[in-house]
C-alpha cells in the first residue's frame, strides 16, 4: 500500500501493515480547509507487528493507551500542515517516536532518604506555621 516505515536499522513497519486515511482537519484555514482533506489518520496493529518484544509491546500500549480504538489498532492524527505529505511524514514521525521510547526500558526508581538538614527544616517550618495557628486563635481572658 504505501512505503515501509524504517524504525531503527533492525525493525521495519512494511506498508501495508500502515492504514492511512486522509479526512477534513478541523479548526481555521478558511475555504482550503473545507474543500481538502489534509488531515491524516494513521492506523497501526502492534500486537499483529511480532517484532517488538513482549515488554516494549507492554510499554508501548500503556504509553498510548488513550489512542487505542476497540479494535486494538493505535491511531495517530496529524494536521499540522497544510498539505496531506507533510502531515503523513509527521504521523509517521509520530509513530516511530513512539516505538523508539517504547524500546528503551525504564530505569528502575532507587529509593532514597531525605538528608538530616531538610528534615529539621521542615519540622521548624511546621512548629512556625503551627504557632501561627495558635496564635490567630479565640483568646480567653479570665
Amino acid at each position: 500500500m504505501g512505503e515501509e516505515l524504517v524504525i531503527n536499522e533492525k525493525l521495519k513497519i512494511s506498508g501495508d501493515r500502515l492504514i492511512v486515511s486522509a479526512v477534513r482537519s478541523s479548526g481555521p484555514g478558511g475555504q482550503n480547509v473545507n474543500k481538502v482533506a489534509t488531515c491524516i489518520e494513521l492506523r497501526f496493529i502492534p500486537t499483529e507487528w511480532g517484532q517488538l518484544t513482549h515488554a516494549a509491546l507492554q510499554r508501548l500500549l500503556t504509553s498510548v493507551k488513550n489512542r487505542i480504538d476497540a479494535e486494538g489498532r493505535i491511531i495517530i492524527t496529524s494536521q499540522k500542515y497544510r498539505e496531506q505529505f507533510k502531515n503523513l511524514e509527521d504521523a509517521r514521525s509520530k509513530l516511530r517516536d513512539m516505538i523508539i521510547k517504547c524500546l528503551k526500558a525504564p530505569k528502575p526508581r532507587r529509593p532514597t532518604k531525605p538528608t538530616k538538614s531538610s528534615v529539621e527544616d521542615r519540622i521548624k517550618k511546621k512548629k512556625i506555621t503551627s504557632e501561627k495557628k495558635q496564635n490567630r486563635s479565640k483568646i480567653i481572658y479570665d
